[in-house]
């Protein structure tokens, strides 16, 4: 868990479907790396009575083996519950302009479809819980981002 000995607390719990088919990645120095996005639904009751629905897209980045299992295992619309944190990081695009994005680095994701949804192939069902002991990336993998 992202808990300090200061008393502060960095931890996002969603469940939600995939917007798209999972694209794993590698970064130059060989480690995988997974970005999606992943929609959360929430509705209410608007000023005329009617249901309002909202989407919020969540994005997600997994590392490393866990990466390599999301996209084995995920497709578009697939189920998942995901456990991490919110981490901010910057850059420069082509002019010159800092850029940032916010994005949730994930510890534990599960997969929340049954087996005949699952895109495997496979007789056996995808794992049904994964966690991440190494979420972050090291030093040398932080500037070498794939996208």
């Amino acid at each position: 868990m992202a808990y300090d000995s200061k008393g502060t607390l960095n931890k996002v719990m969603i469940i939600g479907r995939l917007g798209q088919d999972p694209e794993l990645k590698y970064t130059a120095s060989g480690t995988a790396v997974l970005n999606l996005s992943v929609a959360t639904n929430t509705s209410y009751k608007g000023q005329e009575g009617n249901m309002v629905e909202n989407t919020e897209w969540n994005r997600i980045v997994f590392w490393r083996k866990q990466a390599e299992v999301v996209a084995q295992y995920t497709k578009k619309g697939s189920r998942i519950y995901v456990e991490g944190k919110l981490v901010t990081r910057s850059w420069d695009d082509q002019n010159g302009v800092k850029r940032y994005t916010t994005e949730i680095q994930a510890d534990q994701v599960q997969f929340l479809d049954s087996a005949k949804e699952s895109p495997s192939t496979s007789s056996t069902p995808p794992p049904p819980a994964m966690e991440n002991h190494v979420a972050e990336p090291g030093a040398d993998e932080g500037d070498d981002l794939p996208f």
